[in-house]
Order: C-alpha cells, then sequence, then structure tokens
C-alpha cells in the first residue's frame, strides 16, 4: 500500500512538472509570436512609408527610410543603384513631383533569430502593372531601416517568348559589353 502510494506520488510529480513546461514553454512561445507581430508590425509600416513617400514625392521621408549604404537594383539591368547615385537619380524626378507609386498588395516578412534583421518579397500595383520586390531591413539604434531592394517586372509564363523577342537587342549588346574585359 505505501508502494502504491508513493508510485502515485511520483507520478503525479512527474505530471505536474509536464504540466508546468507546457504551461512555461507555451507562454515563451506566445511572447515570442507577439514580438515577432509587433516586429512584423514595424516593418509593414517602414516598407508602407517608404512606397507612400514616393507617391507623395518626399524625398527626405524617402531616403531616411533607407540605410546610408543602401542598395536600390531597379528593373533595368543597369540600374544597380548605390544610395548616393540613387539620390542623385532620383533627385528631379521628385523635385518635379513625379516619382512612382507602389501599393503593395501582398508581403511576406521574414526575421532573423535575433531580430535585427529581416527580408521580405512582395507583389506591386505599380503604373508598369504587377512588379516584384524584395529587399532587406536591418535594424539601426531600434529603427527598421531599408538596406537593399530589388524591384523587377512580372512576366507571365505564356508571355515568356513575345518578352525575350522584345529585349534580346538591348541585352545581347549589354552582355558583349559585360563580357569584354576592361
Amino acid at each position: 500500500m505505501f508502494k502504491m502510494i508513493k508510485t502515485f506520488q511520483y507520478k503525479s510529480l512527474f505530471v505536474f512538472g509536464v504540466i508546468c513546461c507546457f504551461i512555461v514553454f507555451t507562454a515563451c512561445e506566445s511572447k515570442s509570436t507577439i514580438n515577432d507581430s509587433q516586429e512584423i508590425a514595424g516593418i509593414q509600416k517602414v516598407v508602407n512609408d517608404w512606397h507612400k513617400a514616393a507617391a507623395e514625392t518626399n524625398f527626405d521621408a524617402y531616403f531616411n527610410a533607407m540605410t546610408a549604404d543602401a542598395v536600390f537594383i531597379g528593373t533595368d539591368p543597369t540600374e544597380n543603384w548605390q544610395c548616393d547615385s540613387f539620390k542623385f537619380f532620383c533627385k528631379p524626378y521628385f523635385n518635379k513631383g513625379k516619382a512612382w507609386n507602389f501599393t503593395s498588395v501582398q508581403r511576406n516578412i521574414y526575421l532573423s533569430s535575433d531580430k535585427s534583421m529581416a527580408w521580405f518579397d512582395e507583389l506591386l500595383n505599380t503604373q508598369m502593372k504587377i512588379c516584384r520586390g524584395s529587399g532587406v531591413l536591418v535594424k539601426v539604434n531600434k529603427e527598421w531601416k531599408i538596406k537593399h531592394y530589388v524591384l523587377s517586372m512580372t512576366i507571365p509564363n505564356a508571355n515568356t517568348k513575345e518578352v525575350v523577342k522584345l529585349k534580346t537587342s538591348f541585352e545581347d549588346s549589354l552582355l558583349l559589353k559585360l563580357a569584354t574585359p576592361n
């Protein structure tokens, strides 16, 4: 009888321990999920505000959302802009009140485990129809900043041959130039 009571106590203690572990892990997971949600909401806001700044031709807000060493890759194969060069290129468009208007219609955001870096991909409604953007953000003084962004035009698979015909002449010349050593 005594042995049976002691076995029951050990089993109860074991079950109690398992329940406590479950509660602690669940609480930790919930906190992590909440923190991730807050980080993702912050990232959503930064990227949405960045696109809005371009639409409103707000040069300072647009470039303040980026790191000083940010890179912007445009749709043209020659567009690989370091931040200062990109500013120089963009300034006349922003000054004329005619930049671009991109609205995200779908976005996926991913966080590094230490939450110091994030990357995303998005489908955009633009004057070029649907485009795809992808980017990397980093935390700078507790604030998310865009470090790298790539803009791509989308091509339906059924139209690939037509598009290749349109770009062949330009890109053949560019490939020849790129293949020639300086």
